[in-house]
């Protein structure tokens, strides 16, 4: 069922801050998986553009993102259909006010969206490596903040109308996504997508055939997974208390099944690109580390160990085909960002209500929350950057990003002992 306030025992209040105080090591994690993963010498530029979207998504969120969003049981618009009440978007008071937080469940919902916000606003980043202007990346990440996020959240995690489909006769316990599958993960890597289409691919990429930009900094990206692997056993654990009333022991569970999936899907991706590229390939095996994780944190409470390594196994044989893929189509993700974190997201949903039903029927909430993520906010993403687009172009011209972020929009490089103007770093 979901939350109501007052609901925490004193332990799972505890528990619950402790676990969203790990979630910012899943925001450093990104930030030097997407740095690793550019060149080198827009480094500095990756980093500086993490912190600087997620302080806008964290501000933008606190004056308004919140009260669109609210919680369940807290105010909001609905539309009367067929004699139910339907809601559609949230109306707290703005600036976190009220009495939100002389309720310690409603205080750590509010500190645990803040979080997580901010790690979707990060993942898009990634896709843009390399010529995306920091402007521009603020700019979208407080449509996101402000606009996205806390539409779908609401829907979702703030009683809105696909966790009500509950009420329905065999549609399960409403939409299941206790540790961000589809609100965090899905929405970012569906905004990843849409900058994508914006931007196109790197200078280079595609100019000359079968020419690959590898990663500058491999054992950056490895240590981000790391880091991001600790993260996620904080925002699975804290979903799952504030979302689900899941008991304080599940934390072992939780730990576990991530750990689990996390091993499965990297060793998985490192089996496939060993036997289809004759030698494994790092980045598409850390590509496959965080697709795992990813891949059951829509309900990494409610299914068995053993599940977990079935749902993880096919995130790992898949992710490195969907790269490739993606990439032959001219989708340039440095990152991987749409494979990992948004089709992982949709699998990772779509996979809690096969193997995860709390009632019969939990696959019709779960196929209603994709067809909302595909139909309204992929739209409606990348219509709000394509018009901010235009007022404000996203991406730096050619000449500017054949000089590196790091010297084009703050004047240093990452790495000042090295040239950045090599004559072969256009291309690698």
């Amino acid at each position: 069922m979901p939350m109501q306030p007052g609901e925490l025992t004193e332990a799972a209040t505890v528990l619950c801050a402790v676990a969203i105080l790990l979630l910012p090591l899943a925001v450093a994690g990104l930030a030097l998986i997407n740095t690793g993963f550019g060149r080198g010498r827009n480094a500095a530029h990756s980093m500086i553009c993490a912190i600087s979207v997620f302080s806008v998504a964290a501000l933008v969120y606190l004056a308004v993102g919140f009260s669109l969003q609210s919680y369940p049981g807290g105010p909001s618009l609905a539309l009367a259909l067929d004699g139910r009440s339907w809601s559609l978007l949230g109306a707290a008071p703005v600036m976190m006010g009220g009495h939100l937080f002389s309720q310690p469940a409603l205080a750590l919902l509010a500190c645990l969206q803040l979080f997580a916000v901010g790690l979707a606003a990060v993942i898009p980043l990634g896709a843009g490596s390399g010529r995306w202007r920091l402007g521009a990346c603020c700019a979208s990440s407080a449509l996101l903040a402000g606009i996205v996020y806390p539409l779908f959240a609401h829907w979702v995690w703030g009683g809105g109308w696909l966790a009500q489909l509950g009420q329905l006769e065999r549609c399960g316990s409403g939409a299941l996504d206790l540790g961000g599958a589809a609100v965090i993960q899905a929405v970012g890597g569906i905004s990843a997508l849409c900058i994508l289409w914006i931007l196109g691919p790197r200078q280079g990429k595609y100019e000359i055939s079968g020419m690959a930009i590898p990663a500058h900094n491999m054992p950056m990206v490895l240590l981000g997974c790391l880091l991001a692997f600790l993260g996620w056993i904080g925002l699975d654990t804290a979903g799952a208390l504030l979302f689900d009333g899941a008991a304080v022991g599940s934390i072992a569970l939780i730990a576990v099944n991530n750990t689990v999936a996390a091993a499965t899907a990297f060793l998985t991706s490192l089996l496939v690109t060993r036997i289809r590229y004759r030698k494994p390939d790092a980045s598409l095996a850390a590509n496959g580390f965080l697709i795992g994780l990813i891949s059951i944190s829509a309900a990494a409470s409610r299914i068995s160990p053993a599940i977990a390594v079935a749902v993880a196994l096919m995130a790992g044989l898949v992710s490195p085909l969907c790269v490739e893929v993606l990439d032959r189509l001219g989708f340039d993700d440095p990152s991987g960002a749409i494979s990992v974190h948004g089709l992982g997201g949709l699998w990772a949903v779509l996979a809690a209500g096969l193997f995860a039903p709390a009632v019969p029927g939990q696959w019709l909430p779960q196929l209603a929350m994709i067809s909302a993520l595909l139909g309204v906010v992929l739209p409606l993403t990348y219509g709000l950057n394509r018009l901010v687009n235009l007022i404000y172009p996203y991406r730096v011209s050619p000449q500017e990003e054949r000089q590196g972020m790091d010297l084009h929009e703050l004047g240093a490089g990452a790495y000042p002992e090295l040239s950045s103007m090599s004559a072969d770093s256009f291309f690698h």
